[in-house]
């Protein structure tokens, strides 16, 4: 007799799917169950250990024994003559029928009752969260905050600021995973690079109590780490290490300075609340990749994010199971390059493989933020799954309450879905915790507008353009603002400060404003001749504003057909306001699936 019907006469493949079904079960209900009774995380996962540790030993019991009238006997001590074994196998085969129709029944109910409810009270409950941190507009008093400043490139070449960089920027994630510790984002942190600014005036631009700084010495495959953490309310040195090292060590020495970095400040860490290092890879190489490709990101334009894109994929070629890697990829294919696409099924392929690797970032890394927001930005701009997006960013701020990126996305979905308030409270929130971002500043005076108040808008903007005068976005939103308000001059001198085709756009609106129709008419060709495939939401926004309705809703029926990315603004642009009485507003909305 073969293996295989020697297994089968036994019942062991059927004790094996028993078994499995029913682990399966167990777990599904103590997933449930726990929870509902405070229990803490190690039950749950001794439930799934025990259950796996139990598997082989089932498998012999039934290889070796077999049930018989008077109870278990080993097999080789029953007559074949008087084996029940065949009616065991169909008792066992009716409880297998049954534990699987369990395990369906079980299945469809936590997909359509349980897992809504919870998807629900997690968008609940961080809605709620937002709307309760309006008061963070106030200094906040906390001592327990850091801002960790870009490490210097003291190598001999003066060629390694990206791994620099790097390492302050890896070093600023693992702190910012201490849910004691308030700590400044990147944006706001690394403006001071290649300042000298003395530590007051820091402090009191990021309204922090501590800064962590040092330099790093790369030559080969040497490095010498140094840093330094200093109270901002002296300047006094808490604590100073230097640390010479491999490069293959780089990773351990980012671990000890936390960590050292968490003593001198003597915080305690959280029971479970450890760094999730599952983001990181254990290869210098990749690493490496992927600090180039940061530093690339940063540059902008098509040329530089093909490139970062490319050494963002040589690293998980290195390492497969680099987590936030393929967040990156995921947001840049989506989000980014898409724009650039030729044909709408380049596009449409460009978002289904953004799409992918952030599914495949989340699998390998469940407790990353970065995850979530990557797949929550091409969910809200490319796919228009509003609820989907709301779901992944409250999980992400779930794992990290002050994720810049997060705090803005949300605010948007929120926009979208008419909370506004909510919106507005995840936006204030990220400017306590990037003071200096141009980019959060501008979002915040673009979604203040939107809600009506016009005043902090223009403070917002200002601020925005007060770091970065040449900012893109801060300057045609503004122009946006003015131009309501009639200012006309002042809107065009800010449009003029933007890229072309936002100028263009702008001044459009502008010359019909002023009254010179002919020369709109001729700025508004331009963009229909230059800019119709990624540009088709403002071409639209032009005829709006002129008051041509036909023309205005013709190509917002182009931008829905294109999936334009500007047209989740349009529940709350202003540049639509002369479209809302109008019912075909009404059917472009309902058919976007917005809020009514």
């Amino acid at each position: 007799m073969s293996l295989i019907a020697e297994l089968r006469r036994r019942n062991v493949i059927r004790m094996a799917g028993l078994y499995l079904v029913g682990a399966w079960l167990i777990t599904q209900v103590a997933a449930t169950v726990l929870p509902l009774f405070d229990a803490p995380d190690w039950m749950a996962r001794s439930v799934v250990v025990l259950l796996a540790i139990g598997f082989v030993p089932a498998l012999v019991i039934a290889w070796v024994f077999e049930l018989t009238p008077e109870g278990l006997k080993r097999d080789a001590d029953v007559d074949p003559a008087a084996s029940i074994a065949p009616q065991t196998a169909r008792r066992m085969d009716r409880m297998l029928l049954m534990l699987a129709v369990l395990a369906l029944g079980y299945f469809a109910f936590d997909k359509f009752v349980l897992a809504p409810q919870r998807e629900a009270a997690l968008v609940a409950s961080t809605t709620q969260a937002l709307a309760d941190s309006a008061a963070l507009q106030a200094k906040p008093e906390d001592e327990q905050s850091i801002a960790v400043l870009p490490f210097v490139d003291m190598s001999q070449g003066r060629d390694q600021e990206y791994f620099s960089d790097g390492l302050s920027e890896e070093l600023l994630n693992q702190l910012a995973q201490i849910p004691q510790l308030r700590v400044i984002a990147r944006t706001s942190s690394f403006s001071f690079k290649g300042k000298e600014v003395d530590v007051a005036t820091i402090a009191k631009a990021l309204d922090v109590g501590h800064l962590l700084e040092g330099s790093v010495r790369k030559s080969g495959t040497q490095l010498r780490i140094t840093a330094q953490l200093i109270r901002t309310a002296d300047s006094s040195h808490l604590w100073s290490q230097t640390y010479d090292r491999e490069l293959a060590d780089v990773f351990k020495v980012q671990d000890e300075i936390s960590r050292e970095v968490v003593a001198a400040l003597k915080l305690q860490l959280l029971p479970g609340k450890q760094p999730d290092n599952t983001q990181r890879t254990r290869s210098p190489e990749a690493y490496e990749q992927y600090l180039i490709a940061t530093d690339r990101i940063g540059v902008g334009g098509r040329d530089a994010l093909e490139a970062a894109l490319a050494n963002l994929r040589r690293a998980v070629e290195i390492d497969p199971g680099y987590a936030n890697v393929y967040a990156r990829i995921g947001e840049l294919e989506a989000v980014a390059m898409a724009d650039f696409a030729e044909t709408q099924a380049q596009r449409d392929a460009s978002i289904a493989r953004g799409l992918a690797d952030t599914d495949r970032a989340i699998a390998l890394a469940p407790d990353l933020p970065d995850g979530y927001v990557a797949r929550a930005a091409i969910r809200y701009r490319r796919l228009w799954d509003w609820q989907g997006a709301q779901t992944d960013l409250a999980r992400a701020l779930e794992l990290d309450p002050n994720h810049v990126g997060a705090l803005i996305n949300y605010a948007a979905v929120l926009f979208t879905l008419g909370q506004r308030e909510p919106g507005l409270a995840a936006l204030r929130k990220a400017v306590v915790s990037d003071p200096l971002s141009d980019g959060v500043w501008t979002a915040l005076g673009r979604y203040l507008h939107a809600a009506g108040e016009t005043v902090e808008a223009r403070q917002a903007f200002a601020r925005a353009l007060e770091i970065n005068p040449q900012h893109a976005w801060a300057n045609f939103a503004l122009g946006n603002l003015l131009l309501v308000e009639g200012k006309v001059d002042e809107a065009i001198s800010h449009y003029h400060r933007a890229p072309e085709q936002w100028r263009t756009a702008g001044a459009a609106m502008a010359e019909f404003t002023r009254g010179n129709d002919a020369a709109s008419q001729q700025l508004l060709a331009k963009m229909e001749q230059d800019y119709a495939l990624g540009f088709a939401f403002q071409i639209a926004q032009v005829y709006a504003w002129r008051g041509e309705k036909d023309q205005a809703f013709a190509w917002l029926d182009r931008s829905y057909d294109l999936h334009d990315a500007g047209m989740v603004r349009l529940p709350f642009d202003t540049a639509m306001d002369p479209l809302r009485d109008d019912p075909r507003f009404a059917a472009l909305v309902a058919k976007m699936g917005f809020p009514k």
